[in-house]
């Protein structure tokens, strides 16, 4: 028997664990993200229609577009809230309970969507898509945090970028879903947007098979032996003693019995530029473009001559190569390391944002051009997820202990929701103004990161957490070694 099938047959049950937790956990996420585009004349329609039957004429046009602007901005607003008792809930109540909780809702949600048009209530998509909200808020941090856990050194890369795979072949999902020969026709729009339910409730049915995690079950719990029965189901039966003293080691290091709170991370000096790493690499993933290259694709392509009905299916050729690079990211993150691969994907995007702002402005010029920004857009696509798209959740999930780590992912989803917030009221109005050099925008945010990074962000691959937290704690402590060198090097001047 090969390596590869040896290790696959001793890591089956974590390998099992990594896919249920991702149908319910951030595959949601993505698929609520993508799933709107499709159905959106048909749902403006059916609201359009809703008016007229109840008041006997038509809703105005400003009034249509500050309702639709309610339903998108509603899953957003649930997000952020879902996000914020995170922390708490998962470490009072466990990952697995928190989770299968969770799943209760877009299972409510999916009925009063699929219900909506036999009822005649826009109002019941407007309550599916803040519960929508709420889940994915819940299951993105939860899932984050669970899956953070559940690896041991040797695939913890692979297990992290797992997030991130899910996330995107989630959007795909809801990409072809609503494609017209599927979904995609206005009768079986409620259908389409029911769909939630079907992932949440596959999660509710299989996730019970498996086990709490192991730090949670030792550190929090203080159930030995349930870790190490956790830790035989998912990395196979074998001797384990290392990782478990690994773990003891950190639980010994933690300065309380519990989980830091977001106002104690924020006030604790020993994390704090692995908190401003954090913030960094999430920025970077929000405002670095790929919503805005996504808002362009339709046009680049039409420039480069193909047709109305063929831009769809090209669009969801941009999810599937989004896709098949966070795929390959987390098979190579293991190997080449993060940080590598992380600031390579930055220099890829920013090179290619610049020559995709060029190549747009010069279509109309020469014939060649667009055929030119297609190949830039499929270049940044597959560098954005074989670099941030795939690496930003595995070091935020590597540089936080397990008593901070909740906290850090609660802080996290705040940055995430916020910016899909911003990003979504402010975004049309700067396409309407700057056009194409919105992407210098993106391209200046990314580079201002990437430098950051840089210079800040040490390796987290192969390392325990309290290997990472003395690269931190030169940064964090920088003025006190500074002291502590002072009388030694007073000593050596006096010497000689």
């Amino acid at each position: 028997m090969s390596s590869w099938m040896k290790e696959l047959v001793q890591y089956r049950g974590l390998f099992m664990l990594i896919f249920v937790l991702g149908i319910g956990g951030s595959f949601q996420y993505g698929f609520q993200i993508s799933i709107m585009n499709s159905p959106s004349q048909f749902v403006k329609r059916f609201i359009n229609d809703t008016w007229i039957h109840r008041y006997h004429l038509p809703i105005t046009e400003n009034s249509l577009r500050l309702f639709w602007s309610f339903i998108v901005s509603s899953f957003c607003i649930g997000g952020l809230l879902g996000s914020l008792g995170t922390g708490h809930l998962a470490s009072k109540y466990g990952k697995k309970r928190c989770q299968l909780c969770s799943d209760v809702i877009p299972i409510a949600a999916a009925l009063l969507m699929g219900l909506s048009a036999t009822a005649r209530s826009f109002e019941m998509i407007l309550i599916a898509r803040f519960l929508y909200g709420i889940n994915a808020g819940l299951g993105l941090n939860i899932h984050s945090q669970y899956v953070g856990e559940i690896s041991d050194k040797k695939l913890r890369g692979f297990t992290n970028t797992s997030l991130s795979i899910f996330v995107t072949i989630g959007k795909l999902t809801g990409q072809i879903l609503g494609l017209r020969e599927i979904l995609g026709i206005e009768s079986q729009w409620p259908l389409l947007l029911a769909f939630s339910g079907i992932w949440a409730l596959a999660q509710m049915v299989t996730l019970p098979l498996f086990p709490e995690s192991p730090p949670y079950l030792l550190m929090e719990k203080e159930d030995k032996d349930g870790c190490i029965k956790a830790i035989k189901q998912l990395w196979g039966d074998r001797d384990h003693q290392k990782e478990i003293d690994e773990m003891l080691q950190e639980q010994a290091s933690r300065k309380s019995g519990r989980s830091l709170t977001v106002r104690e991370l924020l006030r604790e000096p020993s994390l704090r530029w692995q908190l401003y790493v954090l913030v960094a690499l999430t920025i970077a993933l929000q405002l670095c473009g790929i919503n805005a290259v996504y808002f362009y694709a339709a046009e680049v392509f039409k420039a480069a001559g193909f047709s109305e009905t063929q831009v769809p299916y090209l669009t969801v050729g941009v999810g599937i190569c989004e896709s098949t690079s966070v795929i390959l990211c987390s098979l190579i993150v293991d190997h080449f390391g993060r940080r590598l691969i992380l600031l390579a994907g930055y220099a890829f995007m920013i090179l290619s944002l610049g020559l995709l702002t060029l190549t747009i402005s010069l279509q109309d010029t020469f014939s060649w051009m667009p055929y030119c920004s297609v190949i830039l857009l499929l270049i940044y696509t597959l560098s954005f997820g074989t670099g941030p798209g795939g690496t930003t959740i595995t070091i935020n999930l590597e540089i936080f202990s397990q008593e901070a780590r909740g906290a850090a992912m609660v802080l996290v989803g705040v940055i995430n929701w916020l910016g899909l917030t911003i990003i979504g009221m402010v975004f049309p109005f700067v396409v309407a103004t700057m056009e194409q050099f919105c992407f210098l925008i993106f391209l200046i945010i990314t580079a201002v990161c990437g430098a950051f990074l840089y210079f800040y962000l040490p390796e987290t691959k192969g390392k325990s957490w309290l290997q990472i937290r003395e690269d931190f704690n030169k940064y964090n402590f920088s003025k006190q070694l500074c002291i502590e060198d002072q009388p030694s090097a007073n000593i050596l001047s006096t010497r000689f």
